[in-house]
C-alpha cells in the first residue's frame, strides 16, 4: 500500500495510453474508491458509469473531440476505459459532490499504476442525440442526473509526467 500523500504527489494527467485493457478488477477497485467519496450529507447522490466497451469508448470520446471543436478527435486520448460521474440535476452540490468521486477514483488509478486524465465537457457530451444513445443503453435517467465530468483510465504509454515546482505564495495562515 502506498502513502497517501506520495500518491497525490505522483498522479499526474495521462494524454497517451496503451491498447491494453484495463483488468475488471483494478476497475472496480477505481469505482470502489468513487464510491467512498465525501457527499454533501452522506446524500451519495451519485452515480458512476464504467465503459470498458471499446466501440463505446471510442464513440464518446469523439463526441467529446467534436465539442471541443476538433471533430475527428479522439479527446480521451485512446485509453481503453472512461468512468463518467453523475450527480442529481436538481442538487445544488452536485458539482462538489462529482469532483471528489473523480478525484478519488484518479488517486486510487494512480495508487494501482494506471494513468488516469480528467476530462470536461461531461454534461455536453451526454446532451447530443449520442450521448443520449449511450444513456438509454446504461439505463440512466439523463433528466434526473447530469454528468459532471469524466476519467479516462489506462496503462500509460510512456512515463507518466513528473510534478513540476508548486507555486509559491498559495497558502495563508492566521
Amino acid at each position: 500500500m502506498h502513502d497517501i500523500l506520495d500518491v497525490l504527489k505522483g498522479r499526474r494527467s495521462v494524454r497517451k495510453y496503451k491498447d491494453d485493457a484495463v483488468p475488471e478488477n483494478l476497475m472496480d477497485e477505481i469505482v470502489e474508491a468513487g464510491l467512498y467519496a465525501p457527499t454533501g450529507m452522506n446524500r451519495q447522490d451519485t452515480l458512476i458509469l464504467k465503459i470498458t466497451e471499446p466501440s463505446t469508448v471510442r464513440k464518446l470520446g469523439l463526441i467529446n473531440g467534436k465539442l471541443m471543436g476538433r471533430e475527428g478527435l479522439d479527446a480521451f486520448y485512446g485509453a481503453p476505459a472512461v468512468l463518467c460521474v453523475f450527480s442529481g440535476s436538481g442538487s445544488p452540490i452536485a458539482i462538489h459532490d462529482g469532483c471528489t468521486v473523480l478525484s478519488n477514483m484518479m488517486n486510487e488509478a494512480s495508487s494501482l499504476g494506471l494513468g488516469t486524465c480528467w476530462i470536461h465537457r461531461g454534461k455536453e457530451q451526454f446532451e447530443t442525440p449520442e450521448g443520449k444513445e449511450i444513456l438509454k443503453k446504461a439505463g440512466i435517467d439523463g433528466d434526473a442526473y447530469q454528468c459532471i465530468d469524466s476519467v479516462v483510465v489506462g496503462y500509460p504509454a510512456g512515463e507518466i509526467p513528473q510534478a513540476g515546482p508548486r507555486k509559491e505564495g498559495r497558502v495563508f495562515s492566521i
